[in-house]
């Protein structure tokens, strides 16, 4: 007999200009590692908009947008655009910089960025970045598959630990059950358009963290709905912050700024920032 899950946490962001922080590695992180920083980006948003060159050390970040591409570059020599609804997949490893810029469809954009924590050893390793194209993005019905696989549909990014992250949608009345596999007992709910009932609770432009179990959830749709999702293994290590980076232990963190100090020396060098 399974257990009804219940919701511990509910928290609705705070805003910056057109992005709203849900997560950040100084507070919910606790709670949903190895999830450590999650934005919404919800607005008004001018082409071109977006974030200069800036560095990261063990973490891996995905940014996904729904109705703008982004044009990237990265320190790895990577540069392009990723389109709409695909995927840039950052794994900073002991160090790397990135740029992207926003070029909306239409006046208002949509979209996330998701941090993900690093083991040891994968937190000092070399940056890796990925950009999926969005036909390569995995989906199974009414479920695009961002990390992880769900239902037969694998998405062909390497996770650093076993984790799911999904975008879904569902149709007023509609319910959708998810049945975590054996040990995720992090999971959370941000339902970003529309309204829901969460594990029986109401939930409306809201992220809710679930309670800590691998026992299934359901999602019924009050309205035309749309969440993202995340479930996981629990990453045991202490999270050891530093301004954009996060590491397992103080000497990791040391090691990655330096190594991000020393590539952003290189990059005013050569004058591109």
């Amino acid at each position: 007999m399974t257990t009804p899950r219940k919701i511990t946490t509910r928290v609705q962001g705070t805003p910056h200009g057109f992005i709203r922080r849900m997560v950040s590695p100084g507070d919910l992180a606790e709670l949903i590692k190895p999830f450590v920083f999650l934005d919404f980006v919800s607005g008004q948003a001018p082409a071109g908009a977006g974030f200069g060159f800036h560095p990261h050390s063990g973490i891996a970040t995905l940014t996904y947008l729904l109705d703008a591409d982004v044009s990237y570059e990265d320190t790895t020599g990577q540069n392009g655009v990723v389109r709409s609804t695909g995927l840039e997949w950052m794994r900073a490893g002991g160090g790397t910089w990135h740029k992207g810029a926003l070029n909306p469809h239409g006046p208002t954009v949509r979209g996330f960025q998701l941090w993900v924590a690093l083991p040891p050893g994968m937190e000092d390793g070399e940056a890796e970045g990925l950009y999926i194209e969005p036909d390569a993005v995995p989906q199974q019905g009414n479920v695009r598959v961002l990390l992880g696989d769900y239902d037969g549909a694998k998405n062909p990014i390497p996770t650093p630990s076993p984790m799911v992250y999904l975008d879904v949608e569902l149709d007023a009345g509609e319910s959708w059950r998810f049945d975590p596999p054996q040990g995720h007992t992090v999971s959370w709910v941000f339902v970003y358009s529309g309204s829901a009932h969460v594990a029986s609770e109401p939930v409306e432009q809201e992220l809710v963290i679930l309670d800590s179990s691998d026992e299934p959830f359901e999602v019924v749709a009050t309205k035309p709905t749309r969440f993202v999702m995340g479930c996981a293994l629990k990453h045991e290590q202490p999270l050891v912050l530093g301004r954009y980076s996060v590491h397992t232990n103080a000497a990791s963190l040391r090691k990655g700024e330096a190594n991000i100090d020393e590539i952003g020396r290189r990059l005013r060098a050569d004058g591109r920032m």
